[in-house]
This record gives C-alpha cells, structure tokens and sequence, in this order.
C-alpha cells in the first residue's frame, strides 16, 4: 500500500539542471543530502522507503493539489477549465490569461516550477535504480525477484515521468544516471519515445499483476495503461501511428491479462462510485495514488477546485479554497440535460447549506445575497447579462465548479479519504475504440461504438438511453473528442487530447481564438534552465 511514509534516503545532485532540493507540499517528508548509501540501505523496509520516495514526489506534479505542474498546465490551456480573475482576485500577474489566450513566454514562474517538479522526480528515481542496482543484496535479506521486480517499476515510472514531460515540451535530454552528464543534450522527441517505448516493453512483462494485494503500486495494468497511452499518441509525437500496439496494450488489461483489483478489471456500475471517498478497492481502476485523511496525507483539491469557504457549508466540509479553476461556459453546455454526469460532477445553480433550503450567501461581489453558480463569467452584479464575458471578468459564482470528487461529509466515518485515479478501465475502452476509428479511416467500427457506449450509458437514464447511445454513423472522429471531453472533464487529459485531435492551436472555445500556431503544442522550454545548461535548445516559436 502506497499510504503517507516518511521517507530517509540518499539524494545526491539530482540533473544539474537548476533542480533544487524542495519539499513536496504535504509529503511530510525529511530529506538528507548526503547520507551515505552503505549507511542507509540496511533492510528491506529501507529499499523500499527509497523506491517509493519518487512515487510520493510525483503526487506534487501529477494530481490537482495545488501544484503548478503537469495537470495546471494540462487542463488551463485547453478548452474546459479556466482560472479567470473574479474581481480583486486571481489576477495574479496574468499568468492563467497567458495560458488560456496561448501566449505564454519562456519565462513563465510556474513552467518553472513544473519543470522542477517534473525533472526532480526524475532524479528521484534514477538515484533509486543506481542505488538499488548497486545493493549487496545478500547482506539485508532481498532476494533477487525482488530487486528485479522493484528496478522494473522504478523503470516504468521512469517511463511514465519522461512520457508526461515529452507531452509538455517534446524535445528533451535522455538522463538515465543522476549528474552524467552534467549539461546534458536535447533529443528529439522521437528518439525519446523510443526510450520511453523501450523502458516499458522491457519492464512491463517483469511488473506484478495487478490485484487487490498491490493496490496504489507500478503494476502490470498500470505499465499497460501507459503504454497504450503512448501508442495513442505516436503519430503526432513521432510522426508514425502505432494504433495495433495501441489495441494490443488495451486488450492486455480488457482481457484481464494484466489482472485487477478484483481479479480482472470491470466498470464501476454507476459514474460516481470511482469518486467516491470508498473508491480505493475499486475495480474499475487501474493506477491511483492512495491518500488517506486517516494517514496524514489528504488528497486536497480544495485549492484549485473549491471556492471561498462559504461553500464549506454547501458540502458540510472543513475545507475551502481560492476560488480558481472554473468550468466554462461552452465545456458545460457540452453536456446534454438529460447527462446524469451534468448533474453529478458539478456544482451548479443556486447553492443551499447541506440539507436545507437555507440559501447561502455570496462574500464578494454578491455579498449577502442568495448565492449560485452561473454558465457565464461576466459582471453580472454590475448588470452584464448578455455579453460572452472574458477571463477579466470572473465573479465568485462564475462558472459551474468541480465536484466529481466527493469528499464526504464531517460526519462521514470515510471523510477525504479518496484516492486519486490516474488510469481507468474507461480509459483504455476509449483509447483502443479510438485506435479502432483511425485503423478504419475515421470511421467507427461496431466494436468501437460497443466500446464507447459500454462507458456512456452509466450517464443516462434508462429511458433516455436509446436516444442518446451511440450509433456507427453519429460516433465521428469528433463525437469521440467530444465524449472524451464530457468523461474524463477534470482528470488531467484533455490538451493532450485535443492536440491528437487537431483542436488544441486551430479550435475556437470561450473568450479563446484559434492562434493557429502549431508552435503552441509544445510549451517553451524555461529561460531559466537553458541558462544553467547550454545545451538544452529551445523549441521552435519561442
């Protein structure tokens, strides 16, 4: 179980790459940088505590917990979320207008801050695998299965760090060992999916099965996840489609080979049980960070996600938030009325104190007064009803707001002790019926539409269904974006998708033109960092 430890290892220079040795928010974690490894690997419990150290680490970069790494850059330059200014709030400097209006510079704070993240993981685990390779086995009681097994998942979570920061900035130095070299060289992106491809088709097979023993851990369903997220994306990072690998990673967790939580993986019945604050033995997962309240360690999306604490009465909760990221307008009217996801996975509407009629009352521009979220963002308290708004003119109610995570209630014995889910079954259906569609000339097959609809009827009623189920001829190239859009809202994933796609320079969203600028799919790579390595180059528009 990857519950809150504490964690004592060896650090060393990590990349030489202006990555500095910082704590993770929330990890609680005590750091030495200069303990000897002969000093520290003294038992079983200890070369595990440094294999899981970079498995902590990545929770700061990957999950919606305040972080401005992978997912705030991921979700706030596509077309689903933004953070607009609401009044004397969230200004803060311009730097969410940059990312929404694609205007960014190589000189953005918070890229900053996502490339440390990203690259310290990095380090993180190439000074596990040296260390744990290295180790005189016999002397603390490890066998050689179980060093083999722990390098493999240190080596696909190598894998997947340098597939999330290809995704970001493409072309990028291949480092395998901490500080050799010193300044290392850009590669391009195709050379570093080879490497990325290469760390999971070698590691992957010497992964465990996934089951309800290792949940939360680098197990054969995850690693093929992963991978079938790579296949799906090969051709625009490498310029060759690879959709039959694609399929053949899919089928390896579809057929239950890479096993499951529950003895192969299956659907949750229902779109909020995976959510929920029992989801951690869920079958339907694949991959997840297990958080616990209980432990310590509390998967806190409050920051990004909830507004001013006069929501806390609205859920019966204990935290609040910044009043930051919002749903805007066009990403929610794209769901139907009749979507049960619609009304699930948002707050909307006026907004009562739990389990009344009470209303509560706005703070800000609405203060004491009936307080509800709007599908605009505008200056409403001034009078603006008609106008598309901008992001310079949020209010605290604009936008319909998170809520596909339910945390529970004060009272509720499982309060906050939600996992957060990285790969699910859902997933993988859409990624082989969309490598399906692309085999087949954009054209669904009946197997993709199978696929498609086996995850879309939990969202309808069963009357609704034979209307809004979906059919060989209404499943398009993008009907399938769109639905990706509508399941996977808030999970991290949609600029990767709308740039496969073709959407994310040339599409047109709320107070968002099309830049059509191809040059926008990558971000730049920080000024920052190719001042302290020369030889890093600087993608192409920057």
């Amino acid at each position: 179980m990857m519950k809150k430890t504490k964690t004592y290892i060896k650090l060393g220079v990590l990349l030489a790459m202006g990555v500095h040795l910082t704590g993770c928010t929330d990890l609680d974690e005590t750091i030495y940088s200069n303990i000897k490894t002969e000093n520290f690997y003294n038992n079983k419990l200890e070369v595990n505590q440094a294999a899981l150290r970079p498995f902590t680490h990545m929770q700061a970069w990957l999950a919606p917990t305040g972080q401005n790494g992978y997912y705030y850059h991921s979700e706030l330059s596509a077309d689903q979320l933004a953070w607009p200014q609401k009044g004397r709030h969230g200004y803060d400097g311009g730097d969410h207008f940059r990312l929404h209006y694609h205007t960014w510079t190589d000189n953005e704070s918070r890229l900053r801050g996502a490339w440390g993240l990203m690259w310290m993981g990095l380090g993180l685990v190439n000074n596990a695998i040296a260390d744990i390779e290295g180790l005189d086995i016999a002397k603390i009681g490890l066998t050689e299965q179980e060093r083999t097994t722990l390098v493999a998942q240190l080596k696909v979570m190598r894998g997947f760090h340098y597939l999330k920061i290809m995704d970001l900035w493409g072309n990028v130095p291949i480092v395998t060992k901490v500080a050799d070299p010193i300044n290392p060289e850009t590669r391009p992106r195709a050379e570093v999916f080879q490497f990325v491809e290469q760390e999971f088709v070698e590691n992957i097979p010497l992964l465990p099965v996934t089951s309800a023993q290792n949940i939360g851990q680098i197990n054969m369903a995850a690693g093929y996840a992963m991978l079938s997220e790579l296949y799906l994306n090969a051709e625009k990072w490498t310029g060759t489609a690879r959709w039959d690998d694609c399929i053949a990673a899919c089928d390896k967790i579809i057929s239950g080979q890479a096993g499951g939580i529950g003895g192969a993986p299956k659907l949750s019945p229902d779109i909020n049980s995976l959510f929920s604050n029992t989801n951690d033995a869920n079958p339907e997962s694949l991959f997840q960070f297990q958080y616990s309240r209980k432990a310590g360690f509390t998967f806190d999306w409050g920051g990004f996600f909830m507004g001013y604490d006069n929501i806390k009465d609205v859920l019966k909760v204990g935290y609040g938030g910044w009043n930051a990221f919002v749903v805007i307008p066009t990403a929610f009217d794209a769901f139907a009325d009749n979507d049960l996801r619609k009304k699930d996975w948002f707050l909307f509407g006026p907004q009562y104190k739990y389990g009344t009629t009470d209303p509560v009352l706005g703070t800000e521009e609405w203060d004491g007064k009936p307080f509800a979220y709007v599908n605009s963002i505008r200056r409403e308290s001034e009078g603006d009803l008609t106008s598309e708004g901008s992001m310079a003119e949020g209010e605290e109610n604009s936008g319909a707001r998170f809520n596909k995570y339910k945390s529970g209630t004060l009272d509720d014995a499982n309060y906050q002790e939600n996992d957060y889910i990285i790969y699910r079954l859902t997933e993988i259906y859409f990624n082989k019926a969309e490598a399906l569609m692309r085999k087949n000339g954009g054209t669904a097959t009946t197997e993709a539409v199978a696929l498609v609809n086996e995850s879309r009827k939990r969202a309808f009623s069963a009357a609704d269904w034979p209307t809004a189920q979906y059919t060989v001829s209404s499943l398009t190239l993008n009907e399938m974006l769109e639905e990706r859009g509508r399941e996977f809202i808030f999970e991290g994933k949609r600029r990767t998708d709308m740039i496969r796609f073709g959407k994310f320079t040339n599409g047109t969203w709320w107070d968002h033109k099309p830049t059509n600028d191809a040059n926008k799919e990558l971000f730049a790579i920080p000024a920052n960092q190719r001042a302290i390595n020369p030889n890093l180059d600087q993608n192409p528009g920057y």
